[in-house]
Order: C-alpha cells, then structure tokens, then sequence
C-alpha cells in the first residue's frame, strides 16, 4: 500500500548539557530522550483519538524516507502515517557548545530533510525540553514551522526572538525548576511578542526540570498545546486569549497557571477550548 504524505509533523527536541561535544549515548542510556518519549507517544494516541491518522508509535524508522530515517540522519520517526507525523531529532552532540549552537543546526536539518520529503506547505511544530526548547526557539524562522512548545526552556536572556515573528509559541515552565529559570522564559515571551510572535507561558506549580513530577498534567497539557497549534485538535480558550494579545502586553498578562487558569489539576483537564487553529 502506498503511504500518502503527513498533513502535519512534530518535531521533538530533548535536553542536553552546556558543553559536550561527544555525541549522545545511545538508547535508552540517553536520558534526556528517554525522558521525551512519554510525550510521543502521548502526542501519537491523541493524535489517532483526534482522527487525524497518524500512524503507529511503534513505526519503523524506515519508513520516513531515507534522510530522517538513515541511522545517520537527523531525525528518527516514531510516528507515520497520512496525519500528524513524530519525530525525535538526532543530536551529534550533547552539548549546544558555544556558539556552535550545535542542537540548532541539527534541528534545522532535519526540518531540510522534512520539507524535502513532504514539501513547503506541510506544517510542523517544534516541541522542545530544555537545551532542545532553546534549539526549537532559534530553529523556528525556518519557513515550515508554525509554533514552538518549549518545555523547561533554556532561555538566555541574550537569545534572539526575530526570528519567532509571526511564529505561536507557548512556554511550560514549572515555578520550582532550579536549572532553567522560569523568570527567563516568560521575559522571552514578552520579548517575543513585541517582535511579533504570538506568544503565551504556563506555569505548572510543584513540577520540576525533569518534567517527573506531575508528569501526567506535564503531558496532557503538551499534547493539547502541539496538537492545537498544529490545528489537530483544540487549543485551551486561555491560551488562544493569551496568543491573542497586543505586542504591548506585559509579561505577566500572557502567563498563565496550569491549574487556576487551564483547569488542569492532578486529575483534571481544561473545560473550555478554542477551535483548532487552521
């Protein structure tokens, strides 16, 4: 059977070091991808739920062609089909190292290698943990992206935000982490939306870097947000009011709380939604 082309793809970015030119362990002895396939695969059973036809989580990195899905390319596939398509990016390094902003240059590569597979019109969202949300936020003026989720970010206040204009990005930081700094995070919103991005943060109280505690509201919250913004499903009302707001707003007005303003207890999920975004 002939496989038809995405309609949409996420690309996802994990976590890494400052430093660290060596390239990342392999398997499961990479903790910071391990730590990102519970939102894979999360992102895969809502993404089939949605009726959007993504594929199985268990396909075959063969199957996404011979650059994304090489043992040497940039990206392996963990979701394919005629839906949304998911893909882990492939670091050479652990480390961003400088000014080699090596994860950027590996995420640019592998949108490449995407919009030669499935064309310039296929929308992507970058989902990213940490170092991997830094290289989705400086990869995001490549012309397939749409949004950025940034988990935990690492956002120094350096960083450049031009090129997120016109860009949906949503920054999940929880108030405790103490290695990325949520402060830095929701300035980059503001930073951003004043340069021309559609932007929003979440706070998620009591969680932590590693995204382990709360992890179940860690990743219902994501799956709501990639799948909204890639217009598969629909984005939490609070979040699109928040994106909607003029690039004079003040940081604080586009910050929301995962449990006071999005519903999302332990237990709970948003109660209102907006209409997928198209």
């Amino acid at each position: 059977m002939v496989q038809r082309p995405p309609s949409a793809a996420v690309l996802v970015l994990h976590g890494g070091r400052e430093t660290g030119t060596e390239p990342p362990p392999p398997g499961l002895l990479n903790l910071p991808g391990t730590r990102m396939r519970p939102f894979v695969r999360a992102l895969g059973r809502a993404a089939r739920t949605a009726g959007t036809g993504a594929g199985p989580a268990s396909a075959s990195a063969s199957s996404a062609g011979p650059v994304l899905g090489s043992s040497a390319g940039p990206a392996s596939a963990t979701g394919a089909g005629s839906g949304v398509l998911v893909r882990q990016v492939r670091y050479g390094h652990r480390g961003w190292n400088g000014d080699r902003a090596d994860p950027f240059h590996d995420a640019v590569a592998a949108l490449d290698a995407l919009r030669e597979e499935a064309g310039d019109e296929l929308p992507v969202v970058l989902l990213g943990h940490s170092m991997g949300a830094r290289a989705a936020l400086r990869a995001a003026g490549h012309p397939l992206v749409r949004g950025v989720v940034g988990l935990a970010p690492w956002c120094p206040p350096g960083d450049p935000v031009t090129q997120l204009a016109d860009r949906d990005v949503v920054l999940v930081h929880s108030n405790r982490d103490r290695l990325t700094s949520p402060q830095a995070s929701q300035s980059l919103t503001a930073r951003a939306r004043r340069a021309g991005a559609r932007t929003c943060m979440i706070t998620v109280r009591g969680g932590d870097h590693a995204m382990i505690r709360r992890a179940p509201a860690w990743h219902r919250v994501t799956t709501a947000l990639v799948l909204g913004l890639l217009g598969s499903g629909s984005l939490p009302a609070p979040v699109g009011a928040a994106l909607a707001l003029p690039a004079t707003a003040e940081a604080t007005e586009g910050t929301l709380d995962l449990d006071l303003d999005l519903g999302a207890g332990p237990a709970g999920r948003p109660p209102t939604a907006v209409p997928p975004r198209r």
